[in-house]
Order: C-alpha cells, then sequence, then structure tokens
C-alpha cells in the first residue's frame, strides 16, 4: 500500500494550535503518516509523545540551519548544524532529513556554485554515515514559488547526488515543483528512482489539493510507484477546505 504523509504545517492546522494537536487529528483522520518543516521553534518533547501516542511516523524534516549551501561560506555552519537534525530525526524516527541548496549567487558562476553545494553534501555525507538518515536535496521551481532558487532542474539534482556519489545523500522528487517547470516525470525520473528518497506532491495552479488543478498526478504518481519507488508521498499542498474528508478526497485523487 502506499504511504500518504501529511504536511502538519498546512494541513490538519487550525488557529492557534499545536503541532502535537496536528498529529492526533491527523491520526483520527486515518493518516498512517506525518511530517513537518523545521523542528528548531517547536515542542521536541511533546511532538515525541504525540507520535508514540497515536503511532504515527515522522517521514521527514528539515535539516537546519537553512542557509545556502551554494555559498562556501555557509559551509562550517552548515555542517556543524547538522548532527542536531540527524539527533532529532532519529529520536522521532524520521528516515529523511530534506535540505535545499540556496539561491543562485550574484558574482557567482553556476560551476562555482555547484561546487559548492557538491562538496558540502559529501562532508554532510560523512556525518550520517551510520545513522539511518540520509539526505534529500530538493529541486524547486523559480517560476511562481521559489524565484531566485538555484536549483531548478531535476536533471541537475541527480548530476549532483552522481557527483556527490554517496548513499547517504538523495533528492526530493516534488511533482509540483517539476510540472511547473515543465518537466515530465517520465523523463526526467527515468532509470533514476533509486536516488528519489522522498515525493512531495500538489496541484497546479494555486499549490492545492490533488484534484483541483491540471497536473496529471495520478498518472505521474502510478509511474514512479510502478517503476520501483517504495517510499512516502508527502501531501505538501495549501489546502482550500478543511477537514479530513477533504484530505480523503486528495489522496482518493492521487490514487486514480
Amino acid at each position: 500500500m502506499r504511504r500518504y504523509s501529511a504536511c502538519i504545517e498546512w494541513l490538519f492546522a487550525e488557529e492557534g494550535d499545536s503541532i502535537p494537536d496536528r498529529i492526533r487529528r491527523a491520526h483520527a483522520a486515518g493518516l498512517t503518516a506525518v511530517e513537518f518543516w523545521r523542528w528548531t521553534g517547536k515542542d521536541v518533547d511533546a511532538i515525541e509523545v504525540a507520535l508514540k501516542e497515536t503511532g504515527l511516523a515522522l517521514t521527514s524534516l528539515v535539516a537546519e540551519p537553512m542557509i545556502a549551501l551554494t555559498d562556501a561560506a555557509n559551509r562550517q555552519a552548515w555542517l556543524a548544524g547538522l548532527p542536531q537534525s540527524v539527533a532529532v530525526a532519529r529520536r522521532l524516527g524520521a528516515p529523511v532529513l530534506i535540505a535545499q541548496a540556496g539561491d543562485d549567487l550574484p558574482g557567482l558562476s553556476r560551476e562555482e556554485q555547484r561546487r559548492s553545494l557538491t562538496e558540502t553534501l559529501r562532508a554532510g555525507a560523512d556525518i550520517l554515515k551510520g545513522s539511518g538518515v540520509r539526505l534529500g536535496v530538493e529541486p524547486l521551481n523559480i517560476r511562481i514559488d521559489h524565484i531566485g532558487y538555484f536549483l531548478d532542474s531535476t536533471r541537475e539534482g541527480l548530476k549532483i547526488i552522481d557527483d556527490v556519489a554517496r548513499p547517504e545523500i538523495g533528492i526530493v522528487y516534488d511533482i509540483y515543483h517539476s510540472a511547473v517547470m515543465g518537466e515530465r516525470t517520465q523523463d526526467v525520473l527515468e532509470g533514476c528512482l533509486d536516488r528519489i528518497i522522498h515525493v512531495h506532491v500538489a496541484d497546479h495552479p494555486g499549490r492545492n489539493e490533488p484534484g483541483s488543478g491540471d497536473i496529471d498526478l495520478a498518472q505521474r504518481l502510478g509511474w514512479i510507484f510502478a517503476n520501483g519507488y517504495d517510499g512516502a508521498v508527502g501531501l505538501e499542498y495549501r489546502p482550500t477546505k478543511p477537514g479530513a474528508d477533504a484530505v480523503k478526497a486528495a489522496i482518493a485523487a492521487l490514487d486514480g
């Protein structure tokens, strides 16, 4: 069975509530997994209690600090923070940390920035080794949501992962970002699914729930699973309707 992970930054969220509240609502709705972004600023103790109480899995969280890995000057600060993120991921049972490449920096060539990103990830792999936690770099679209971001191409992201050449490092593939950039899933992922460690979905336009827009999400996701992906699918979308029934409808749209 496919495993769907509710991004509780947006889903099951009510004004003034807490992340543990959202975990419990996701569980009540029948979800088996959740994910969120930053762990700093959150009550990790209370999150751990809620996960144990409900039995929900945590599929991913963000590796902090969130600073540009395209800038070699940030390398030591990011590497110094990574062990803390690994420790939190292990404590909460999350197998994936998510990293963003950072912005395309003025005054530096793409080759210089790519070299910085590659070398930083390779050094990060040494920290991750043996932890049971992998790190996924996420290509993002630069047409709507992340103008100025360095890594907008899934193909380039995969080439960087090949250059890093470490099993601890892979790609987070977001179908929404990929589709906005005009990519066809089959074209960019053919023969590369072993490097995909997490998948995100949202529809377009709007980055809303599956079934609300024009992306052939069910077909793309079906191809990903048919070709060997066996990880979780993060429901990382802005809901236009509240409640569990809306989330269940979104999952039904993905299942085709």
